[in-house]
């Protein structure tokens, strides 16, 4: 693949080149110069902006799930599948030995990798331009997980009409079917029904909506 090409697959033009060289060039090639010091680099960069983009746009998570999704992002895995969508080993300096054992298509091999380049990133355009390389290299894992994670915070009423409206079926019908106890405390039982479907459950709640969440939860199970 030519710099050019390259430079298009990561949406940033390199002003030193030589970042770039040493980015992509690994220890089996050189034990002097080699990307294994960008790569410490750039593990920290991609940590802070995967860090700040779940901080930003998720301000409703703990700090135990923002953790997890963090790790879920800058595994080896997910950095090896962003190396291969970017064809990434293609462009990757190694020895002999590592050539003919196809290390370019090693995970640990193409993760580090990327993260030497994003730190090469960092060093050659500053942080700003980081975050925005990262976050284009990123930007298809962003936007699946936003997503999901959009969809998990709503509640279980919305996400059932939401599912029963792509499919062009008519909405639940939720009626109240006990109400036991006194007026300031009061459990309800509810039932939810799909009838084109056939399908019925209930909920109870200590008011008419949360019961009605309740059931509206327990069909969403039975659909999916």
């Amino acid at each position: 693949m030519s710099v050019a090409g390259f430079n298009s697959k990561i949406d940033y033009q390199f002003i030193d080149y030589a970042l770039l060289d040493q980015a992509v060039t690994h220890r089996s090639v050189s034990r002097t110069i080699n990307n294994e010091r960008l790569e410490f680099l750039g593990d920290s960069v991609l940590s802070l902006v995967i860090s700040e983009y779940l901080y930003k746009y998720f301000p409703d998570i703990d700090e135990g799930k923002l953790s997890r999704l963090r790790a879920s992002l800058v595994n080896q895995q997910s950095l090896a599948m962003i190396a291969r969508g970017i064809s990434l080993g293609e462009c990757i300096k190694l020895g002999g030995g590592e050539l003919k054992s196809g290390g370019f298509r090693r995970d640990s091999i193409l993760s580090d990798t990327l993260e030497a380049i994003i730190g090469a990133i960092y060093l050659d355009g500053g942080f700003q331009q980081a975050c925005k390389s990262v976050r284009y290299l990123y930007r298809n894992m962003l936007t699946e997980i936003t997503d999901k994670i959009d969809q998990s915070l709503k509640d279980p009423k919305t996400q059932l009409q939401e599912i029963l409206q792509s499919r062009q079926i008519q909405l639940p019908e939720y009626q109240v079917i006990q109400t036991v106890g006194k007026d300031h405390d009061q459990v309800f039982t509810v039932s939810c029904k799909i009838h084109v479907l056939e399908i019925e459950a209930t909920g109870k709640g200590s008011s008419r909506k949360k019961a009605e969440q309740e059931a509206a939860g327990q069909v969403l199970k039975r659909l999916n």
